[in-house]
């Protein structure tokens, strides 16, 4: 596999503390299995999608308890000097950059308007086996109440360029990487509930996104948006029974036509 482009969504974890339960609920959500949890590495456990690894699950560290949430993780050649970046532009590194045996290097930081997100730096490593397939990865959207900072923010540190949907209805803007999107910045309207904080929202693709929220709610997750039809695929968004939330997409069930965009 070869390496991902400075700035590419590569992996996506959560803490979860019970992580039997996770694993119950996204493996008849989502089709996962899992590996055997790595005691080393404080009970890791990656997720498979046919044998391909696509995401991993965790218990929290001590003292780290707190609301599950998915973690995004965007590629970098150097966590050192994204993390310098990092700091130079305003945001915060929560982690500072810590070698994962063989398999790379990770960080954890917070963007200025506050969504948290991880650099990784690859070694054996090196990201999503699979994505954009039902089961995997498909996309992430930064969600902020104050998006002037996030767009200041991540193309200072990655090589983003972003373009702007022309929607007066919707604020939203698309970095891309080499004129292809990578991912997404939606500012946050008074539909969400002000102790919500900035997050980035991860996309998981499905089959049938009415069916992956049947099964989602009939497992004790909450429905909070959709499912909706858009130019990019049937979806809706979810918070898992532990509070994650994340978002399910049929990609292959698209109406109406895509949205002008303007280079911001």
């Amino acid at each position: 596999m070869a390496v991902q482009p400075e700035g590419t969504p590569c992996w996506a974890d959560a803490m979860f503390g019970d992580v039997e339960g996770a694993k119950r609920f996204y493996g008849d959500v989502l089709g996962w299995t899992f590996g055997e949890s790595s005691s080393e590495y404080g009970n890791y456990t990656q997720a498979y999608l046919d044998g391909r690894a696509v995401a991993a699950v965790v218990p929290p560290m001590p003292g780290q308890e707190g609301q599950s949430q998915w973690c995004l993780y965007l590629a970098s050649p150097d966590a050192s000097a994204t993390a310098a970046k990092i700091r130079e532009n305003g945001g915060e590194v929560l982690m500072e950059p810590m070698r994962v045996g063989e398999f790379g290097t990770m960080c954890l930081a917070r963007e200025p308007s506050g969504a948290v997100f991880g650099v990784w730096q690859g070694g054996t490593h090196e990201g999503f086996e699979a994505s954009g397939v039902a089961g995997a990865y498909a996309w992430a959207e930064v969600f902020t109440r104050e998006p002037a900072q996030a767009d200041g923010f991540f193309p200072a540190v990655f090589p983003y360029t972003a373009q702007q949907v022309n929607d007066t209805a919707v604020d939203f803007r698309v970095y891309n990487l080499d004129g292809n999107p990578v991912l997404g910045r939606m500012r946050m309207g008074e539909e969400f509930p002000p102790e919500i904080p900035s997050y980035v929202n991860v996309y998981f693709a499905v089959a049938d996104c009415d069916d992956a929220v049947a099964k989602a709610t009939k497992l004790g997750g909450i429905l909070r948006f959709g499912p909706m039809d858009s130019p990019f695929g049937r979806f809706a968004a979810l918070s898992d029974p532990q509070g994650a939330s994340f978002s399910v997409i049929d990609m292959t069930t698209t109406q109406g036509d895509m949205p002008q965009m303007t280079d911001a």
